[in-house]
């Protein structure tokens, strides 16, 4: 509850996350607004000045691939129990503990559900915080790579399936989306976002995620939800 009442806002990984007005974003920042970046969020900081209050990663391959930074970063950081051995002792590092039911959960101090995507378990750690206003843009909910749910696969020369060309390139290993899991987990999350007199928005430009009502960022941050 550290950030009751205040809206939360996750940066996901889609392409259209390059679309965003990220000084808008930090503007909303000076004025209380809480930012949540998922796994590689640290390649778009070359773009921006802006820096979100926390950055969540739940993939084991993902925090590999990303260590370097995650060992020296500033930014609060929550991250799932099993990368524990690819990191440092960072003391800006908060470790997660997953049961394996994918549930949603409302005290992430305890353990948290099982994510199909980072953004269920960034959706968990908002709720945590005392949020109950949460947006969420770059969510493309697409992928031009296809394959099975949850099949690691080796990325190629350009990824372009995240907001970076590096994000997954050049033969790193990843795993494809579970599309259907993660709608069945944003349902979940809604649903108890709204128990609490909540909600989730959707602010993403385009894509097709559309599980929660859809509008854009400027009209998002200027409503009032309580």
């Amino acid at each position: 509850n550290k950030h009751s009442n205040k809206k939360g806002l996750i940066l996901c990984n889609g392409p259209s996350l390059n679309n965003v007005d990220f000084e808008a974003i930090q503007e909303a920042q000076n004025d209380g607004l809480v930012v949540i970046g998922l796994n590689k969020i640290n390649l778009l900081f070359e773009r921006t000045s802006m820096r979100p209050n926390y950055i969540v990663a739940t993939n084991e391959k993902v925090i590999k691939q990303n260590k370097d930074y995650f060992n020296q970063s500033p930014i609060p950081l929550f991250i799932h129990y099993q990368g524990r051995k690819h990191l440092s002792t960072n003391p800006n590092i908060a470790y997660l503990y997953e049961i394996a039911q994918p549930k949603f959960a409302r005290d992430v101090s305890l353990t948290i559900g099982a994510s199909f995507t980072v953004t269920f378990a960034a959706m968990q750690i908002a709720f945590h915080l005392g949020i109950r206003d949460l947006a969420l843009v770059g969510c493309d909910h697409s992928f031009q790579a296809k394959g099975p749910a949850n099949a690691t696969v080796e990325g190629g020369a350009v990824d372009r399936d995240h907001f970076d060309p590096n994000y997954f390139s050049d033969g790193v290993p990843w795993d494809l989306p579970d599309l259907a899991g993660s709608e069945y987990q944003y349902s979940l999350a809604g649903g108890v976002f709204r128990a609490f007199s909540g909600r989730i928005v959707n602010c993403t430009d385009g894509g097709k995620l559309e599980l929660f009502e859809r509008t854009d960022f400027g009209n998002w941050i200027s409503s009032k939800l309580f």
